[in-house]
Parts: C-alpha cells; structure tokens; sequence
C-alpha cells in the first residue's frame, strides 16, 4: 500500500476501487479461458468487498444527512440488480453462450452505479463529516477488506466456482 493510500478517505478509496473495477471489465471483455475466469473471479471479489463497505459503512451515513435516504434507496436498488446479474452470470460461467451480454448489462450497470455514487452519495458523506471521520472511515473498511469481511454479498451472491 502506497503512502497516499494509507492516508486516503473513504471516498477516495471507493473511487479508487471504482477506477479498478473499471480496469477489470476492460481486461475481462477483451480475456478468453483460464485468465477470463481469473478476471471474473477478482471482479466479483472487488464488488463484493467494495459493495459490503458502502453496505455497511457509507450508506448508513448517507441517510443521516437531508435527502440521504432517497439516495441511499436508489443506490441499494442498483446493488440489488447487479447482484442478480452476478448471480446470473455465476450459474453459467465465463465461457457460456450469453455471458458476454450479461457482461455489458453488468458493466453498464456499475458503472452507472459508481457514477451515481460519485455524483449524489459522496458529496453528502463529504459534506456530513470531516477530513478526521472520513480518513477513520477508511480504515474501518480496510480492515473488513484484509479479513475478506462481505457478508452482505456472499449471503445472496457466492464467490463464484471454477465452471
């Protein structure tokens, strides 16, 4: 871990984990056989890992602050789906006919998701709290991070199985 990701927000370190996740489809659309399985099952680590903290740590902040529970509401519905289509794109496997389009849906979706993220859910956090919370907020969510903490996730969505 770098210095500046020692002392990242929490904010920064969602948008971090957005910026790989956005590498992770672009090397997962254009990966075939072992290796597209190996991207596929990095991707839903990092969902389920990054879904959990904003599950646990950020939304519950979000709906403290006026008008927080709107958006709170609007991004669990977006979790929702993508962890339907995750569960989807599991029960077949990455070289399934099918697979790739559910793969677009997928990406479309958190990607979309992230940017609503950025866009509503964070500045909210931002503004409810300072510079010393949101750094204690990081640290809160790397720690569940080191111990593979995603309950939420795995609950409805396992790690997916070699196919």
């Amino acid at each position: 871990m770098t210095q500046a990701q020692e002392n990242e927000d929490v904010i920064e370190l969602l948008q971090r984990q957005h910026e790989e996740i956005r590498q992770l489809f672009t090397q997962l659309e254009a990966a075939t056989g072992d290796r597209r399985k190996e991207l596929f099952h990095s991707l839903v680590r990092l969902l389920a890992v990054h879904e959990t903290a904003e599950e646990e740590v950020v939304h519950p902040e979000v709906r403290n602050a006026p008008g927080g529970d709107v958006v709170v509401e609007a991004r669990i519905g977006e979790e929702h789906r993508a962890k339907e289509l995750l569960s989807t794109m599991n029960d077949i496997g990455p070289d399934a006919d099918g697979f790739d389009t559910l793969l677009v849906q997928l990406r479309d979706d958190v990607l979309a998701h992230a940017d609503h993220e950025e866009r509503e859910e964070f500045p909210l956090l931002r503004k409810q709290h300072d510079q010393q919370r949101l750094r204690a907020m990081a640290s809160t969510v790397k720690v569940a991070g080191k111990k593979k903490l995603a309950p939420i996730m795995f609950t409805t969505f396992p790690i997916p199985t070699s196919h």
